[in-house]
């Protein structure tokens, strides 16, 4: 059995504004401080379980893929003409390996999360493949750490026979209440779910086709005749792989799921940034944590995120939580409480045809 790794590497991270654009999205930033992108980052923990890894980015995105993967083959970096969502792009890649490798099993890894324990990452993508062999369609289960309204979850069921670890998968739910997201981490069996999943390729198109033949026929089609993609591309539904797939195979009994501990984070938002940042710091910083030049930041009594991106001097004094972003073109000040709100300043920007600044 082969494996390959897939990297859809898309959105614009509307909720990491002004640091994450549209034309510069989060996946090409390093945002951990580690010196690497994520997208980088992303490359390098697959490396070790790969036979091949295979990105699908954005047409305006694929040279900015090609710079900062060298190492990638042109041929592995598959350009979308324009964002369909995750079936599209995810059902793009299979489609392409389904040609070129039908024996393999294939996992999908989004280029913009953290994973820390990235040991347990290897094992747990390991287990996934071995089951995926077998014909299911694998989702790696993130072991949630608090009550989260953030996050959809998968409601683990019954082991899985013949395969220690892994457990059959009931149903996905969508993003919970505060409420019920409690209630769900009281019995113990439900996982969030970071869109990880594993699969042979032909088992995930021959899923989509049981729900929409058309679909599948039209990615086999582009696989088949890559000079077909301009023309096919804009026909495809723009649907979620879980909603395509995800959700009515699990209701068929035809979905598993590995659960693991892997120390994910999707850096959500201003406030997960800037405790991811924290967890990875070596001592507590007195002041706030920042991202970028240090030597830019004068704070009296204050804490927070600050990331300094435009060389300017920024001063704090008596602040709380504040998130201070400060680029060469827009300056955020917001709290870590109101961190998911930057979305709407996106949105009011684009109405006020400000397009050039998201």
């Amino acid at each position: 059995m082969t494996f390959w790794a897939v990297i859809p590497a898309g959105g614009a991270g509307t909720r990491l504004w002004p640091l994450s654009r549209s034309s510069e999205p989060k996946f090409l930033r390093d945002l951990t401080g580690h010196g690497r992108t994520l997208l980088q980052e992303t490359y390098d923990r697959l490396q070790p379980v790969s036979d091949g890894i295979m990105v699908v980015t954005g047409s305006v995105h694929e040279r900015a893929v090609c710079d900062q993967l060298p190492e990638l083959p042109h041929e592995a970096i598959l350009a979308e003409p324009s964002g369909r969502d995750s079936m599209a792009a995810i059902g793009l890649a299979a489609a392409f390996l389904e040609r070129r490798d039908p024996d393999a099993v294939m996992g999908s890894f989004a280029a913009d999360h953290v994973i820390r324990h990235v040991d347990t990452f290897h094992r747990t993508v390991r287990s996934a493949a071995a089951v995926a062999a077998d014909g299911w369609l694998v989702t790696i289960g993130i072991s949630p750490t608090f009550a989260s309204t953030a996050f959809g979850y998968i409601a683990e069921g019954e082991r899985l026979a013949g395969h220690e670890g892994a457990y059959l998968v009931d149903e996905f739910v969508e993003k919970p209440s505060a409420e019920v997201a409690a209630g769900y981490l009281e019995t113990g069996r439900y996982r969030w779910n970071a869109g990880m999943f594993v699969v042979r390729p032909t088992v995930l198109l021959d899923l989509l086709a049981e729900s929409d033949p058309g679909f599948a026929e039209r990615l086999r089609a582009i696989a088949a005749e890559p000079a077909r993609l301009e023309e096919l591309w804009e026909t495809l539904p723009k649907i979620a792989l879980d909603h395509a797939v995800a959700e009515p195979a699990a209701a068929a009994g035809k979905v598993a799921t590995v659960p693991a501990d892997l120390g994910w984070d999707d850096i959500g938002d201003f406030g997960s940034l800037a405790t991811l940042l924290q967890a990875a710091a070596t001592a507590s910083p007195e002041g706030p944590t920042i991202l970028g030049e240090e030597s830019l930041v004068h704070a009296l009594d204050s804490t927070g995120l600050v990331v300094p991106h435009s060389g300017r001097t920024i001063a704090l004094i008596g602040l709380e939580d504040i998130v201070v972003v400060d680029t060469e073109d827009a300056v955020l000040v917001t709290t870590r409480a109101q961190a998911q709100q930057v979305k709407k300043i996106v949105a009011a920007l684009k109405d006020s045809d400000r397009d050039h600044l998201t």
